[in-house]
């Protein structure tokens, strides 16, 4: 299984990323998906997920409500993170996550799931 994160970059604050990935050597219509990001010197913490069934219903930590918004297609095996007025705190590294349980995402308990190699996002005041 492989997940390949992209879009990344340095963006000034208030300005706009999409991240997405790609999701290989799984059946993507079974997991649930989502994002997790770790900024330096912090702990990971949950991002968004999005269901795999019940056509997709997402969640998203507190810090990030309205502003971003994930997304998926299944015919590409892939799952979208459209970040709109960015924060000089929302740089982190972004992992997208795989995970049968949704919980597990949310709790960032990844044991037995499956992570991305992370991209790297930047936000500057």
């Amino acid at each position: 299984v492989q997940l390949q994160a992209s879009g990344g970059g340095l963006v000034q604050a208030r300005g706009s990323l999409r991240l997405s990935c790609a999701a290989y050597g799984l059946t993507f219509r079974s997991y649930n998906m989502g994002w997790i990001r770790q900024a330096p010197g912090k702990e990971r913490e949950f991002v968004s997920v999005i269901s795999w069934g019940g056509g997709g219903v997402s969640n998203y930590a507190d810090s990030v409500k309205g502003r971003f918004t994930i997304s998926k297609d299944n015919a590409k095996n892939t799952v979208y993170l459209q970040m709109n007025s960015l924060k000089p705190e929302d740089t982190a590294v972004y992992y997208c996550a795989a995970a049968i349980k949704l919980q597990d995402i949310m709790a960032v308990n990844m044991a037995g799931n499956y992570w991305g190699q992370g991209t790297q996002v930047t936000v500057s005041s």
